[in-house]
């Protein structure tokens, strides 16, 4: 037998942000049917959603902008950040053409916590990158 070490296979998707996205939206839906099911199941208030939501919508920013940066050979933060702001601009647009909701304090405290924790996550992912 031979040790010859075979190269690592590239990933389905090579884009860096374009996985950080897709996996972002991955999370977002786990936690929107997460959030259903408690409202549904549990004695929730639908007064608690907004802070839920905020919740869900961070936490998949860091998934995506973890992605992001592992993916990424370097400057995970600057991927990371690109990424969350794609992801909040996308959140915006999409509760926009849905709901016809306006532009508020919200949207921008959700763009900018998108941005901040994206970056946050592409800076952990890129340093994960390095380890393995």
């Amino acid at each position: 037998m031979s040790s010859v070490k075979q190269a690592p296979k590239p990933p389905l998707i090579a884009s860096p942000l374009l996985a950080g996205i897709l996996f972002s939206i991955v999370w977002l839906a786990a936690g929107a049917l997460l959030l259903s099911l408690l409202l549904h199941f549990t004695d929730m208030k639908e007064s608690n959603l907004s802070s839920s939501a905020f919740v869900i919508h961070s936490m998949a920013s860091l998934a995506g902008g973890y992605t992001a940066g592992k993916r990424s050979e370097r400057k995970g933060w600057y991927n990371g950040a690109l990424l969350g702001l794609l992801y909040g601009l996308l959140i915006i647009l999409v509760s926009f053409l849905a709901s016809n909701a306006s532009l508020s304090m919200n949207s921008v405290l959700l763009l900018a916590a998108a941005l901040l924790i994206g970056a946050f996550g592409g800076m952990i992912g890129v340093n994960m990158r390095r380890q393995t």
